[in-house]
Order: C-alpha cells, then structure tokens, then sequence
C-alpha cells in the first residue's frame, strides 16, 4: 500500500512581512461572527425612537389641554385628562365617533373578506388555469395599477351613486373598493411560487375539481400571502377619508370622518380631543398588528423555505 507523504509546511522567509489575521480584524471592528456591532444597534435604537416618538407624542396631548400641544418648551410627559377625552370624545353627539368606529368595522371588514376571495381566486386562475385572453386581462389588471383610477374616477362613480340611490349610504363607501388590482396581482405572483403544477395535476388525476383544487390545495398554501394582503387592505381602507366624505354625511361617518368633527370648533380646534380621537381610531389597527404580527413573519419564513 503506498502512503501518503506529509509535505512540509512552508516557513515564512527571514524579514518577510507577516500576514495579518483578516477574521480577527473583521471581528475587532464588526463584533463576532453574527453580531451587530454597537454602531448598528445605535442606529437601529434611533430609528426605532424616532418611529415611536410621533406615537407617544400623540398619547402626550391626548392626555394633556390643547394649550399644552402649543406651548414652549413642549410637554414630554404625558398628563392626567386622558380618561376625560376619551368619555368627552365618545360622548360628543357632534361627532358620532362610535357610530363612526361601528360603520368603519363594517365597511373596512366586508372590503378586506372580498378583496382577499376575490384576489385568490383571480390569482389562482391568472397563475395555473389557460384560458384565452389571460394575457390581455392580466396587462388590464396591471394597467390599474399604474393609473389612479380612484381620483381620476371620482366624479363618475359619485354619478352612478346619485343614479342607484345610494348617497349616505354604506354600500356606496363599499362598493368601489371590493377588487383591487394590486392584491389580484400579489395572489397571482405567491400562487406562481407556492403551488407546484404537479400538485394540482395529481389532484385533477384524483377527480378534483377546479373549485376543490382552489379551497383544498390553494388556499391552504397561500395563507400567509392572504393574511398579509388582508392587513394591507383593512390597513388602507380604514385610513380612508376622501371617499367616504364625497359619499357619506356627518350623521352616519366613518371614524375619519367622525374624527375631522371632533376638532370643528366655532373659533378654535381643540387639539387634545383630536389626538384624543386619533389614538382611539388607531387602537383597532395596534390590536390587529399585535394578534396577527406572529402569523405573518412565521408565514413568511415558512413560504421561504417552502
């Protein structure tokens, strides 16, 4: 048996300059191996801070007079007139502002059920059915996209409200925002990545049909797209404002709307009562967040790694 002959280890010449250990010049500087350095976490803890900030501000002249919001030096501390605004502010018959929360739940929550079914749906069949005129529906979709067809389609969908009967009512607040070519979009392109071709042929081979391969197959594997395209969609309809003024009125508004009464006055605008009631419409969205945070990111890791 021949064996292996050990060669050996060349030495460094006398007077040659000697190599420096890059890793641990890499690592004096960056921290170890998978560590943030401390320049890192000081950027990332002013960036979280300057997030935060507009946030406790809000809850700051929330909890103090509107005279606190404009004085100098500023207040930083919060005070004790929080509970009061929050009962003077959904007490005021002027504003409606629980009326105005009840209204936005079911505008905002029957807009975001039928964007993301529908989008789904549209994706699915945009990503794994061949039909004529795919292409051509798709670049229509995408055309949407780029064009903001809700401004520039603003005067002939208030005309076709006054035409159904419709002004102060909720379906005229719903009706124009129940597709969305965007979420149609972002169904098609996670449907693409998510659902292998073979996977749905062994259904068919089985007997499924396309309604079955879409609630048994699909869906199941594009949960974590739909919970995300359904925040975004809860997200942005209820911070919608300029809609549900052309349409609704003040005895029957969404909270936005409800909001912008809070702060008429006949002289002045009480600034504490509106950040009062900006911080009550945005407990809703905070609670969603915190409830479904974890079920977003643990989807998206499991669609990486799927």
């Amino acid at each position: 048996m021949s064996t292996a002959l050990k060669q050996p280890q060349a030495r460094p010449a006398a007077g040659a300059p000697k190599r420096r250990n890059r890793g641990r010049h890499l690592v004096s500087i960056g921290g170890a191996a998978g560590t943030p350095s401390l320049l890192t976490k000081i950027t990332l803890g002013v960036v979280i801070a300057l997030s935060i900030f507009p946030l406790y501000w809000m809850i700051v002249i929330a909890s103090r007079t509107s005279r606190d919001a404009i004085s100098f030096p500023p207040a930083l501390l919060p005070g004790g007139n929080l509970g009061e605004h929050v009962e003077r502010a959904l007490s005021d018959p002027q504003a409606n502002l629980l009326l105005g929360l009840q209204n936005s739940f079911i505008i905002t929550g029957t807009v975001t059920v039928s964007v993301v079914l529908i989008s789904t749906l549209a994706g699915f069949a945009f990503a794994k059915l061949q039909f004529k005129g795919s292409r051509l529906l798709m670049g229509v979709v995408l055309a949407t996209m780029m064009v903001p067809l809700q401004h520039l389609g603003l005067v002939p969908l208030y005309l076709l409200m006054v035409e159904l009967g419709w002004l102060d009512t909720l379906q005229a607040a719903i009706l124009p925002f129940l597709v969305n070519g965007f979420g149609i979009f972002l169904m098609r392109q996670y449907t693409i990545q998510s659902v292998p071709d073979e996977l749905i042929e062994a259904a068919r081979m089985d007997g499924a049909s396309t309604i079955g391969i879409w609630w048994r197959i699909v869906l199941p594997a594009l949960r974590p797209g739909m919970v995300v395209l359904g925040l975004l969609t809860f997200m942005l309809n209820w911070n919608e404002f300029l809609w549900p003024f052309m349409v609704l009125s003040n005895n029957n508004p969404t909270i936005q709307l409800a909001i912008r009464q809070i702060s008429i006055g006949l002289y002045s605008t009480d600034l504490s009562m509106v950040f009062t009631g900006t911080l009550i419409s945005i407990i809703p969205i905070t609670v969603i967040f915190i409830v479904f945070g974890r079920q977003i990111v643990s989807g998206i890791m499991e669609g990486s790694n799927k």
